[in-house]
């Protein structure tokens, strides 16, 4: 990619970030903080709405890549790990969401603690999805650093012998 290419990149990209900010920005402040709205919307989005976030949640960018990249990798056998994640979800659909619901509240944490001591609860559910949050989010960053230093022109790898266990793995 040649320097001019280079920095149409860059500024594309650059204002593809500033524009989604700033439509988060001004969506934002006119949102009031109760729990009920966070997670329920405030109650206001009809059943198709709430089928429509429910099925972009599960076919989010990632899950589509990564079905599509073990089916590459192992054929169709792969496809049988989108039909474990569809089958998982019903499970905690019909076993876990009613539990919330009957108890009036909107997490798995929140009914625990409503049944233990609070803070141990919180503690630990706190941990756990940080735990599982950053090393998603490591996986997201390799696979978005190697997008983006194709976009710059680069191979997408990074040669030597300093690369780490979760980039290696990933190429």
């Amino acid at each position: 990619m040649t320097g001019q290419h280079q920095t149409a990149a860059l500024l594309l990209f650059a204002a593809f970030v500033a524009v989604t900010l700033g439509i988060t920005t001004w969506v934002s402040r006119h949102r009031q903080g109760s729990a009920e709205e966070f997670y329920a919307g405030g109650r206001l989005f009809s059943p198709m709405e709430n089928g429509f976030a429910i099925a972009g949640d599960y076919m989010s960018a990632a899950s589509f890549l990564g079905i599509s990249g073990l089916i590459a990798l192992v054929g169709y056998d792969g496809m049988l790990y989108s039909v474990g994640f569809l089958v998982a979800w019903l499970v905690v659909l019909f076993l876990v969401a009613e539990l919330v619901r009957n108890c009036g509240r909107f997490t798995l944490a929140d009914v625990v603690a409503a049944r233990m001591r609070e803070r141990p609860v919180r503690i630990a559910a706190g941990t756990s999805s940080v735990t599982v949050s950053v090393l998603y989010l490591v996986a997201q960053m390799v696979g978005a650093g190697s997008l983006v230093a194709l976009l710059l022109g680069g191979t997408g790898r990074r040669p030597g012998p300093g690369r780490s266990s979760v980039s290696a793995y990933s190429w």
